[in-house]
């Protein structure tokens, strides 16, 4: 008779679940700080430009670190999926599915990162085109990338505050992360919806509303990472009856 290799326990995946985030996490903060933050400047399409020209492959880098993330964020939705799902199984799969989704509009909007790099790469075929109308149709592009982050952070913001309230019922996990996760929620939301309605407002209150994000998902990441999950409430919760 075949027997059942034994099932990963809830640290296992607590423990890979953290290191994943905070692969996440410092990729993350390559790409938009070191990369985008060194290489774009708002409101000038042609400094954008020449420092693109002129870095075309730390730019790109960027554009990998934030496809890596797309992945890697999969994995972590799945995970959080199975050390929730004993809180709430409906609950548990819609915020991974709203994180899924989060990723897949992240990862699409990644094509105008690269439309921005192959517009300014002087293929022979653009000659059409003076250089001043590739620097500001690669800026479009760049500032097209923007907007659809913030679309992405709507379905990650939802998820996220389901993802707090989940945590919070848990029992096995801390409430002051699961209470952070849910403020976190509500920035991204007005962050995202503010810069659709009333962008002025989202400039003006960036990146305060975006830091309660950081500060929570650092949290969580560092608690799977370091601490885990307590293995007995978790099982209790997850074994029928």
């Amino acid at each position: 008779m075949m027997q059942r290799s034994p099932r990963p326990s809830p640290q296992t995946y607590a423990r890979v679940g953290g290191a994943l985030y905070l692969i996440i996490i410092v990729t993350a903060l390559f790409a938009e700080a070191f990369v985008r933050g060194r290489l774009m400047v708002s409101g000038n399409a042609a400094a954008t430009a020449d420092n693109i020209v002129n870095a075309p492959t730390l730019f790109r880098l960027g554009l990998a670190a934030d496809m890596l993330n797309c992945v890697l964020d999969v994995a972590v939705a799945m995970i959080l999926y199975v050390l929730l799902k004993p809180v709430n199984r409906n609950l548990a799969l819609l915020a991974a599915f709203l994180r899924i989704v989060a990723d897949a509009i992240l990862g699409l909007t990644g094509i105008f990162q690269l439309a921005a790099v192959v517009l300014l790469g002087g293929a022979s075929y653009l000659r059409a085109f003076d250089p001043q109308q590739l620097r500001s149709l690669a800026y479009l592009s760049l500032q097209l990338h923007g907007e659809g982050y913030g679309i992405s952070l709507i379905f990650f913001g939802v998820g996220c505050g389901i993802l707090g309230y989940l945590i919070y019922r848990s029992g096995y996990l801390p409430r002051s992360i699961g209470v952070m996760l849910v403020v976190a929620g509500v920035g991204y939301l007005f962050n995202s919806f503010a810069g659709i309605i009333a962008p002025p407002l989202a400039a003006s209150a960036f990146p305060w509303t975006l830091l309660p994000g950081f500060v929570s998902e650092l949290a969580l990441c560092l608690w799977l990472l370091i601490r885990g999950i307590k293995p007995e409430p978790w099982e209790r919760q997850h074994t029928p009856g």
